[in-house]
């Protein structure tokens, strides 16, 4: 028996989660001096706002983003519940401490209303994070019927 997860799920995986997760990785592994100046592409430059940069950690960080996103986005391909529900909790594994991290810690290159609203942004990520994983779990239709 398979279960499919339900339209929102996939659209929400594919669309909150994947397509930042791959966006931000291809920039870094591509470019990783560009990402830490200019991240996320509009004021203020979140990354660059903790010096010093340091390409080997930025293109290792730059992967896992990517690693992420492809996983992600095969999981909206096959969208089996059980696939989709493994990968939202690896995605959740590497949001929650990189969410703690950033609200603990405000940077010193931010204002501290840049920090809020950074924060913010991946509380709000987490969270899709554990809405979507809990869709993927409750619920679902059968493909064998």
């Amino acid at each position: 028996m398979d279960i499919i997860v339900q339209r929102w799920v996939r659209w929400g995986v594919l669309v909150v989660l994947a397509v930042p997760q791959l966006a931000t990785g291809a920039w870094v592994v591509l470019a990783p001096q560009s990402w830490f100046d200019d991240f996320p592409g509009f004021g203020p430059a979140l990354v660059g706002a903790e010096p010093p940069f340091n390409r080997h950690l930025a293109t290792d960080a730059g992967s896992a983003f990517l690693a992420t996103g492809v996983a992600l986005a095969i999981a909206v391909i096959w969208l089996r519940r059980q696939l989709v529900m493994l990968v939202l909790a690896t995605y959740l594994a590497s949001a929650i401490p990189h969410t703690l991290y950033h609200v603990a810690h405000e940077a010193p290159g931010l204002s501290s209303g840049e920090h809020v609203t950074n924060a913010a942004l991946l509380v709000v990520a987490g969270v899709a994070g554990v809405v979507l994983l809990w869709g993927a779990w409750s619920g679902g239709r059968d493909e064998s019927r």
